[in-house]
């Protein structure tokens, strides 16, 4: 499929897969592209002139024509680019420092900390030996990332600190410049975890569900009471701390709030600015999404859509992190055929040491890739990761979005359809439409500040 048109919010937008290149048209050029195939403009006038003057639809045509000719309209297909054949090059670590958690989410992938296994908290030493493993397996490249992770990394804060340390020096020793992140449910956020976290520019992934009754019905302590006044508390204190820059607070959504656009803008209206809200990927269970939920949950990002956009043209402004897209430079080909780079560039490190292809594979036995003391042990599986990109698998191959979304994510595919070269379906629909207003949302930016 080279193209993909739609309407949404009053506007008319095509969108020319190959290059990239987003196109605000009128009614009939969006007619028009029902028909016109590039060669055919006999065809496009006869089926057509008796809804549209002829002459406009010939000015039209050579319009397309001329789009055509500057590669922005049925722009060429395009090739794997020859990174895939280089050797892969390690580039970020996610660091399992505490396989334990203080809350006892409901749709933890995790199984509220212990990742179907037990219970534990990674040692110094461990930290340590994933700090040498991305130096020694990351080449001539400079920069490297490592997230704390867990369970609740903050239950492990003397390891947090210890590696960071252990950063800081080899990075002297190395030249490496490593960006690191922190992911934590905001419990244990106090003063002096705060002032740590911001003195040594760790970024941070903030979880919290939205509403208070959605976030403490999904995301309570172990007794089974509500989390939410005391994450909101520490998580509001933090992003004043850091003057409202480096994070992201990040909900999940499920079939208990399906209108989950009330959620995002209840955080907005909290005066948080940097906000996710992902859907739950479950099955088997009464929380989990379902096809059938699908168009209620079209309808509630296209209001999303409509809501931050108004928001963003007369404030107060929020950044969604669905809908940040740039449309002036089209699709990096590269990355968006590469997507995470779980299992080849990107892993998951245990508490005792185990590699895995990404954080949500920890658990799954078959996917034990290694350990660090030994590296990669089972050889095929990075292979199988490398080569899982949109162009490989046959269901992406032909989808408009297959240069936006990176053919989704691997493990929520391994989980619905036990291989990872087949997408998750409802994964996908989201995630198209999630574009769709993107796509929507930064052609109206455009079309504002152009008549400005």
């Amino acid at each position: 499929m080279n193209i993909h048109k739609f309407y949404l919010n009053g506007l008319y937008i095509l969108l020319d897969v190959n290059s990239g290149a987003v196109h605000v048209v009128d009614q009939m050029i969006f007619d028009m592209l029902d028909v016109f195939t590039g060669d055919n403009d006999a065809e496009v006038l006869a089926a057509l002139s008796g809804r549209y003057d002829s002459r406009e639809l010939t000015e039209a045509l050579a319009e397309l024509h001329e789009l055509m000719a500057a590669q922005q309209l049925f722009a060429p297909a395009l090739n794997v680019p020859p990174t895939f054949s280089d050797k892969p090059l390690v580039k970020s670590l996610c660091l399992h420092v505490a396989h334990d958690c203080n809350l006892r989410c409901h749709y933890c992938f995790a199984g509220t900390g212990d990742f179907g296994h037990s219970r534990g908290l990674m040692p110094k030493e461990i930290g340590e030996q994933a700090v040498d493993f991305i130096i020694a397996n990351s080449g001539q490249r400079r920069n490297c990332e490592l997230d704390f992770f867990g369970g609740e990394p903050l239950l492990n804060m003397e390891t947090v600190k210890h590696v960071v340390s252990y950063v800081r020096r080899r990075e002297q020793e190395t030249g490496k410049v490593f960006k690191l992140t922190l992911t934590t449910n905001g419990v244990l956020l106090n003063d002096d975890a705060i002032q740590y976290l911001n003195e040594n520019n760790i970024s941070l992934v903030l979880s919290m569900d939205g509403r208070q009754e959605v976030h403490d019905h999904m995301r309570p302590y172990a007794d089974g009471s509500g989390s939410f006044r005391d994450v909101a508390t520490n998580v509001r204190k933090a992003i004043r701390s850091r003057n409202n820059q480096n994070y992201y607070l990040r909900g999940t959504f499920t079939a208990h709030n399906l209108d989950f656009a009330a959620d995002v803008l209840a955080m907005a209206d909290l005066g948080f600015t940097q906000l996710s809200v992902e859907p739950v990927v479950a099955k088997d269970c009464d929380y989990a999404l379902e096809e059938e939920h699908l168009p209620v949950l079209f309808e509630q990002y296209e209001q999303l859509a409509v809501e931050y956009l108004n928001r963003k043209l007369h404030g107060p402004a929020f950044d969604f992190f669905h809908f940040n897209l740039d449309i002036n430079n089209g699709p990096c080909v590269a990355k968006r055929l590469s997507g995470c780079g779980a299992g080849h560039e990107y892993f998951a490190v245990t508490p005792e040491g185990d590699l895995y292809p990404c954080h949500q594979f920890v658990g799954r036995d078959e996917y034990l890739l290694g350990n660090l003391a030994e590296g990669v042990t089972k050889k095929e599986l990075p292979e199988q990761f490398r080569k899982a990109h949109v162009l490989n698998k046959p269901e992406c191959r032909d989808c408009w979005a297959r240069f936006y979304c990176s053919g989704g994510c691997h493990a929520n595919a391994q989980l619905f359809n036990n291989r990872i070269d087949q997408p998750y379906k409802i994964g996908c629909e989201l995630q198209k439409k999630r574009l769709e207003c993107a796509l929507m949302i930064q052609a109206k930016l455009a079309l504002t500040a152009n008549e400005q």
